[in-house]
């Protein structure tokens, strides 16, 4: 059997190797073939078919739509996710400073000296609260060549309570004022007629001390109403150790209604004023010297808008009474004011043309200079008119200013005067050349003034201003005791978060007074005394030791000069208090 397959295996490979080389023989003899190339293809543009942009559709079918039904199959998933709770960012923010309610303030300095200060305020309910305040100012004198008692006191408590409701915020005040000052103010030359003797025996004998006194309750309310806006109104007691006393009270009521479309706001002033002097200066009187005047007023007006002018229109009419000397009449005063925003912010235009009736008082005069003889003549003055115009406006963002120029016409203008003397010793303790006197004029005053205001950071303050006028009077000589020439700068600056200072520097110039001894027979009248202009400069230093204590120096004429602010008067020279203030909650 094995011989039989080895003997087919053997005939299968002598077959298979006979056709391998009959093949390769047919292979060898394939001939020959000429192919021709002309050119390689190079397709054109042509020769693609291109695709139509715009298919034909079949409309009928391609635009049928098939209706199909969605069917939503709902059921609850519990899910046991938690999302984890936000949490904003921190920022930074400065804490508010607490603003406490009361504070209390002490400081000594040299001349003896005592400034203290109080207020307390309580809240009574959320609408209503009460308040109080106390004040004091002394000094034991020290004036530089005052032959007289130069000291002063000037103190004054304050009890106000107020509220805040629905339509109506209400405040009432009750208060007190006493002020001790001294006529110090003796003429140079003094006496130089008399022996030693006999003028120290009568400056010895001069009493210079004098003290005025006031009560008052005032009050003020605000309301939320279509017709009355606010009243203010006050009533004072005014009286001097010289039997002098004054009555006055004044209302104030604003009201603001809509008439043919325009708002309409009307201010009405009902002013009164009446009061009594025991003696006239010459101190020949046999009665008393007395004076009253009730004033009425009334000055409507309303704003216009107009291709970017915004003007306010209106008049003032004004009914006084001189009561005493039964003379009545009538005033009209312009009130017009207009403004022009010329660029921006950057540049507005204002002028205005406004006047009114001024009611002098002799606490308005008192408040002004206290070295007054209690022997007046009280009269209102009559502003007929006040033209001005001016541009203010910023320089940048924290630098503003304000130029102005005007024309004052007055009628009865109070100028502060010296008080003739003579040296007898039988005279008023007022009477020696150590008082002044209010006079009267007509004048027309023409003024330029101009102030610039800087915040150079938050913690540096500027501000300087100037004024420059011009008098024109028809009976006195000269527009007694008003300087031509006004100047103040001031700058406040924080040193640190605990230190801060400032520093103040005011300029006045020339002022002309005049006063006469009636025992020396002139020849020729003496001219106008001329008061050298002045310059003051104070300043300031605290220490915050924390939100409630503060330590204080105050430094004021630090060039210790003895200047006179009014006829006969030097001030103190260099002047330093130290103290602090005290800020607290019951």
């Amino acid at each position: 059997m094995s011989n039989s397959l080895s003997s087919l295996r053997l005939l299968s490979i002598c077959l298979l190797l006979s056709q391998f080389s009959f093949a390769q023989k047919e292979e060898d003899n394939i001939g020959s073939e000429v192919v021709n190339v002309v050119k390689p293809y190079t397709p054109t543009i042509s020769d693609a078919s291109k695709i139509q942009q715009a298919p034909v559709l079949d409309e009928e079918e391609n635009t049928k739509k098939e209706k199909i039904n969605y069917t939503i199959f709902s059921f609850p998933v519990a899910s046991t996710f938690t999302p984890a709770k936000g949490k904003a960012e921190g920022v930074d923010k400065t804490p508010q400073a607490h603003l406490f309610d009361n504070y209390a303030t002490l400081g000594f300095g040299n001349f003896r000296t005592l400034n203290g200060e109080l207020f307390v305020t309580q809240d009574l309910s959320q609408k209503d609260y009460v308040s109080g305040m106390f004040r004091h100012l002394s000094s034991q004198g020290g004036v530089k060549g005052a032959e007289l008692d130069n000291r002063y006191y000037d103190t004054a408590i304050d009890l106000s309570y107020g509220g805040n409701y629905n339509n109506l915020s209400s405040n009432i005040n009750l208060g007190f004022h006493n002020q001790i000052y001294s006529w110090y103010g003796l003429p140079e030359g003094f006496g130089s007629a008399l022996i030693p003797l006999d003028r120290g025996n009568l400056i010895q004998s001069i009493d210079p001390q004098h003290s005025y006194s006031t009560i008052y309750l005032g009050g003020k309310l605000s309301f939320n109403g279509d017709l009355l806006n606010e009243v203010n109104m006050k009533f004072s007691h005014f009286s001097d150790t010289f039997d002098s006393s004054e009555n006055r009270f004044y209302v104030t009521p604003s009201l603001e209604f809509n008439f043919m479309d325009e708002i309409i706001k009307t201010d009405v002033t009902v002013d009164y004023v009446a009061g009594k002097f025991a003696k006239n200066y010459a101190n020949d009187n046999t009665s008393p010297v007395k004076y009253g005047f009730a004033n009425f007023g009334i000055a409507p007006s309303f704003v216009m808008e107009e291709q970017g002018w915004t003007v306010n229109i209106g008049a003032g009419i004004f009914y006084s009474s001189d009561i005493e000397n039964k003379n009545n009449q009538f005033l009209v005063y312009p009130k017009v004011t207009a403004s022009y925003n010329l660029v921006d912010d950057l540049m507005v235009f204002y002028a205005g043309a406004e006047g009114g009736l001024e009611q002098n008082s002799y606490q308005d005069f008192v408040d002004e200079n206290p070295f007054l003889s209690p022997t007046l003549n009280i009269m209102p003055t009559d502003k007929q008119y006040d033209l001005y115009a001016g541009l203010k406006g910023k320089l940048a963002n924290t630098v503003s200013y304000n130029l102005k120029g005007s024309y004052v016409n007055e009628r009865n203008k109070a100028l502060f005067r010296g008080n003739d003397y003579n040296e007898d010793a039988a005279n008023e303790d007022y009477a020696f050349g150590n008082s002044m006197q209010v006079v009267y004029d007509d004048m027309r005053t023409v003024s330029f003034s101009g102030d610039l205001k800087a915040d150079f950071s938050d913690d540096v303050t500027f501000g300087i201003s100037g004024s420059f006028m011009s008098y024109t009077n028809d009976v006195q000589k000269e527009a007694w005791n008003l300087p031509t020439v006004k100047l103040n700068s001031t700058i406040d600056f924080n040193v640190t978060p605990k230190w801060y200072g400032g520093l103040a520097v005011f300029y006045v110039g020339e002022r002309k007074d005049f006063q006469l001894n009636t025992d020396i027979v002139y020849i020729q009248e003496p001219s106008p005394i001329t008061l050298a202009s002045y310059f003051d400069v104070n300043a300031h230093v605290g220490y915050k030791y924390n939100d409630q204590l503060t330590g204080f120096l105050k430094l004021n004429n630090i060039a210790n000069q003895s200047y006179q602010k009014w006829l006969n008067y030097p001030v103190q020279g260099f002047q330093i208090v130290v103290g602090a203030n005290y800020k607290f909650d019951f």
